[in-house]
């Protein structure tokens, strides 16, 4: 696949909810970069990641409205939402959607490098309040 073309089916199986999938799109040695910089590395510890956010918000979703490609180097641009679930419930008032960024590094046809640009406040204080 083209680097374009590996982002497309990335953000699809993400959309899908497939972690399955999604890594069988990472290199085995797979980065990915949230939106504060931390680094999580390894297609395993990516798969078992992907399962843990699908459960906490199981409506996530990405929509891309721009997409930019540079040789191996996709970006794109658009927004990502859901609902995150508190104590195995999903109301209306933990909804959120922000815009996004994102920027894949592609290497023979598997994405190397995944990196996310996004304000995540909202998600961090529903968090917040299902703790109080």
């Amino acid at each position: 696949m083209e680097p374009l073309e590996t982002l497309l089916a990335f953000f699809d199986a993400i959309n899908r909810h497939d972690a399955d999938e999604l890594a069988a799109l990472m290199r085995e040695d797979h980065v990915f970069i949230d939106s504060l910089g931390n680094l999580h590395r390894g297609r395993e510890a990516m798969r078992t990641g992907w399962r843990h956010y699908f459960a906490m918000c199981p409506d996530y979703r990405v929509r891309h409205q721009k997409v930019l490609c540079e040789g191996d180097t996709v970006a794109a641009f658009g927004s990502a939402g859901g609902t995150i679930s508190v104590n195995g419930e999903m109301s209306l008032e933990n909804k959120w959607e922000t815009p996004a960024a994102w920027r894949a590094l592609v290497r023979d046809g598997l994405i190397q490098e995944f990196r996310i640009y996004a304000d995540n406040k909202p998600v961090y204080d529903i968090l917040a309040g299902a703790k109080a």
